[in-house]
């Protein structure tokens, strides 16, 4: 196993005894029915959380500080970093390197625990920390439950003057607790009318687009049906029937194969009937001009990631909530949630923002 060494990095084994003890210590518990907000460091809240919500968190998603080496400010008309006589001080995002990752290896670790066998993590950060991240996230879930590095276009591009590539990007880190069986809800992105157009460039006589593909594919099939000539019609070379070929039978009886005048058959496939495109790694969603809150987050993505790695009956966790947006999104799709931040403009914002969700405010842990 390949991990990152640093000052500060303790054992899993020390990290969970000390998550246990601080509960012990600290004598509350969690409650255990419905949506939280916990004001609260959230080591000790996700300590105290250990006891009832072991193994029953279905998604994290997690948007810690970057370790920017700024304040990060917020008065009545907007989020920054930049101090002003109105504003007040939201969080500093300030810590020496080793600490920084000793900081973030502790929570993963007690994330991990409290993940549900089929939960997710998706874990927010930049592109100078996340590769020394991934290297913990590796240790802490196992290299093959690594899932995506996905990168998110967050803004417009860069014209700064120093000697590098402009920076329009930020990674979000994707890992499943057991790869295989994590909550994945297949979302797609509608085709746009250009890409129906581009897909889908025949018409037939109701005015319906559609295109056609092959009977067969790559690879041959030996002793198999999909490797027998079907109406007289041999399998290429190299190739064999996408499927047992009584089902082009059915498909030619009812009108979806069509015939060239050399007789070569290929499968039709209607642009009304495409389920929509495959979701990549790569997405454009850029955060609010004016943030209730600094570095919140786009509420799109956040809606995206929610359905499609939860289910309705899932618990959300937000360890990192700031401005409660991803509370928020997982309100409207009808998700518990649990937002945890020790700001108190940040449990202000939250409170505000999430008035008309059913949620118990639980304090100051």
């Amino acid at each position: 196993m390949i991990r990152l060494e640093f000052d500060g990095r303790l054992p899993r084994a020390d990290i969970l005894q000390k998550a246990h003890a601080l509960a012990v210590k600290h004598g509350r518990t969690i409650p255990a029915e419905g949506s939280l907000i916990i004001q609260s460091e959230n080591f000790l809240a996700l300590s105290l959380m250990l006891r009832d919500y072991s193994g029953k968190i279905d998604l994290v998603y997690a948007d810690p500080p970057f370790n920017t080496m700024q304040d990060f400010y917020i008065s009545d008309s907007r989020a920054n970093s930049v101090s002003s006589v109105k504003s007040r001080r939201a969080y500093a995002d300030k810590m020496p390197p080793e600490k920084f990752l000793a900081f973030i290896r502790e929570r993963l670790i007690l994330i991990h625990e409290l993940l549900s066998e089929r939960g997710s993590l998706y874990l927010h950060i930049d592109c100078k920390t996340g590769h020394y991240v991934k290297i913990i996230l590796d240790e802490i879930f196992g290299a093959g439950n690594f899932l995506n590095d996905i990168a998110r276009i967050k803004s417009n591009p860069k014209n700064f003057r120093r000697r590098a590539w402009g920076n329009e990007r930020d990674m979000i880190l994707f890992y499943a607790k057991n790869s295989g069986l994590n909550i994945w809800n297949d979302i797609t992105s509608p085709l746009t009318d250009s890409e129906i157009t581009r897909l889908f460039p025949k018409t037939d006589a109701d005015g319906r687009r559609y295109t056609t593909i092959p009977l067969h594919a790559p690879g041959e099939t030996r002793g198999g049906v999909t490797g027998q000539a079907w109406r007289n019609i041999p399998v290429p070379e190299g190739r064999h029937w996408r499927t047992d070929p009584a089902e082009f039978d059915r498909l030619d009886a009812q009108g979806l194969i069509e015939w060239s005048p050399s007789g070569n058959p290929r499968i039709i496939k209607y642009a009304d009937e495409h389920r929509g495109m495959k979701i990549q790694d790569v997405w454009t969603y850029k955060d609010p001009q004016s943030p209730a809150y600094p570095t919140e987050k786009n509420h799109d993505m956040l809606r995206l990631i929610i359905a499609q790695s939860s289910l309705p009956e899932s618990i959300i966790l937000d360890p990192f909530a700031g401005s409660g947006a991803s509370l928020l999104c997982a309100c409207e799709l009808g998700r518990k949630f649990i937002g945890i931040d020790q700001s108190e403009e940040a449990v202000r914002v939250m409170r505000e923002r999430l008035k008309d969700c059913v949620f118990v405010d639980a304090g100051r842990a």
